[in-house]
């Protein structure tokens, strides 16, 4: 085709711009309706090909079939005489259409001429096979229409586009040019729906609770806040950063088991695994502790896998990843311990790592970035946590998802005080694949004892913690009315897709990830 080499010969892409606003002009000369609606689609690609599978050349001749309606982006031509071949990708993959000037007519291929890569087209008519065995669809009469003339070209080479910046900021072009990324937010889907399911069947509630929030109400987790400001209210709002403490207060309100899918706002930095805007899951079930949420986890997420993969078993990184229980659990506390040569019961373990300085913690790394951290932690629960993301984290166990236990009590402000040990809280942390996947702990639901943890997350703050929770003073009435005893736990969905996917950075599983602004003029 002449024009098509032509525009494909044009470097400029405003140049090739121009030369397919010049073909929308043409259309419309000819009285054909570059951007038409109301065309049927009856099929897809993969059911055509579902029908005809077995079927060869000589079947699908002697068999009437058909007609069959498809449409979608046009990845290539070619054209030979008075015939030209398209590939057709729709939602299920690619399709061959065979289009003849004595089939369609001449005005149809008229208007096939006019065709570019990136085109959407329709085609109607009956299953073939070419002299290659390659299923295809033949035009019938009228069987050929232009659905949307694409004014700008797909990337060179349409397979090919490798700069990563350019994929997450333009994903429209990304999704066109690679059915991977495709197949990778259609299992996105499919988790979050089986997510559903699982807890559906267990009599929980789906829930929605508010995204802006006051300031004394955006807690629920360490992290810094986005802010805002409601005009009518005059009032200043922060995004919230967690669900948590609005679904404890549903738990009073007596809906025992219940759950919300939501999206999360932190002001934090970016890198492979966080993002300033995220999914989440949080889900709270009265009279179950947290070791009980440890088994439904082990027991969602392999259910979860298996549907998402058709496997227990995922590879992720390099790794292969097996999610069916039990997975194993490790002591923040004892492996911290370790590292410090301190050994006897839980309490002793704590005694001997109170008893080192900030500096003794930090002996052991010459990391500049861990030794920043460091600096800014001010209790031996900070100490002990920072340690074991230092020290212990790249050490766990690549083949099975771990569960991670034994938290001090200064790093989680709404947990419940260990039985026996109350510098130690019922929590634990799930991670795979390197990261964390989920938090949970039996629910702190002793209006007093949250009352003084907020209190001293409020002197955090003064000291300079950004991350501190702010004093909820209607949450700690809704525990005066009484809370039941009850576990929570959170979910990042992002990561766990990054798991069923083999995604190496959470940007590749958000559709529209936050980015720096383009530059002018790109």
């Amino acid at each position: 085709m002449a024009e098509e080499k032509t525009a494909q010969a044009t470097s400029s892409i405003e140049d090739q711009i121009r030369l397919r606003e010049g073909k929308v002009a043409l259309l419309r000369e000819r009285g054909r309706d570059p951007y038409p609606s109301g065309v049927h689609v009856g099929c897809t690609t993969a059911r055509i090909r579902d029908i005809h599978a077995a079927d060869d050349a000589k079947a699908l001749d002697e068999m009437p079939n058909g007609p069959y309606t498809i449409a979608g982006r046009v990845m290539a031509i070619r054209t030979m005489g008075k015939a030209t071949f398209l590939s057709l990708r729709d939602r299920d993959g690619d399709l061959q259409a065979f289009v003849k000037k004595d089939k369609v007519g001449e005005a149809a291929y008229e208007t096939l001429k006019l065709l570019d890569l990136g085109d959407v087209a329709w085609v109607k008519g009956r299953a073939m096979r070419t002299r290659t065995g390659e299923l295809s669809i033949e035009a019938g009469e009228g069987g050929f229409q232009v659905l949307s003339k694409a004014l700008r070209p797909l990337p060179e080479k349409w397979h090919g586009l490798h700069d990563v910046e350019t994929r997450y900021r333009q994903r429209y072009v990304d999704l066109a040019a690679h059915p991977e990324v495709r197949e990778t937010f259609r299992r996105r889907t499919k988790l979050i729906t089986a997510m559903r399911r699982f807890l559906d069947e267990r009599e929980f509630v789906e829930v929605e609770t508010p995204i802006l929030h006051t300031p004394e109400q955006a807690g629920g987790a360490a992290a810094r806040t986005f802010q805002t400001h409601h005009n009518a209210l005059d009032l200043d709002l922060k995004l919230r950063i967690a669900t948590e403490l609005h679904l404890k207060r549903l738990v009073v309100g007596g809906l025992e088991r219940v759950y919300e899918i939501g999206r999360i706002f932190r002001n934090e930095g970016i890198d492979r695994t966080h993002c300033p805007e995220f999914t989440s899951i949080e889900f709270y079930e009265a009279y179950a502790t947290y070791q009980d949420l440890m088994k439904l986890t082990e027991e969602m997420i392999a259910r979860l896998c298996l549907e998402v993969t058709g496997s227990y078993d995922a590879p992720y990184q390099g790794a292969v990843i097996d999610y069916r229980a039990p997975w194993p659990r490790v002591s923040m506390l004892g492996e911290v311990a370790k590292v410090y040569g301190i050994s006897g019961t839980d309490s002793q373990k704590l005694d001997g790592l109170a008893r080192l300085t900030r500096a003794d913690f930090g002996s052991r790394s010459t990391e500049k970035e861990a030794l920043f951290k460091l600096g800014k932690t001010e209790s031996t629960g900070e100490q002990i946590a920072w340690a074991f993301e230092t020290f212990c984290e790249p050490m766990l166990v690549r083949d099975k998802p771990s569960f991670i236990v034994d938290f001090p009590i200064e790093i989680s402000p709404l947990a419940r005080k260990r039985d026996g040990e109350p510098r130690l809280v019922d929590r634990f942390e799930a991670f795979a694949g390197g990261f964390e996947i989920a938090n949970a702990f039996t629910e702190l639901n002793d209006p007093r004892d949250q009352e003084a943890r907020f209190r001293a997350q409020v002197e955090a703050a003064k000291r300079g913690n950004e991350e501190a929770m702010p004093y909820d003073r209607d949450f700690v009435r809704a525990l005066e009315h009484g809370m039941p005893p009850t576990a929570g736990e959170g979910i990042g969905i992002d990561r766990l897709v990054m798991l069923f996917t083999d995604s190496p950075s959470i940007r590749d599983v958000i559709l529209f990830p936050l980015l720096r602004p383009e530059a002018e003029g790109t």
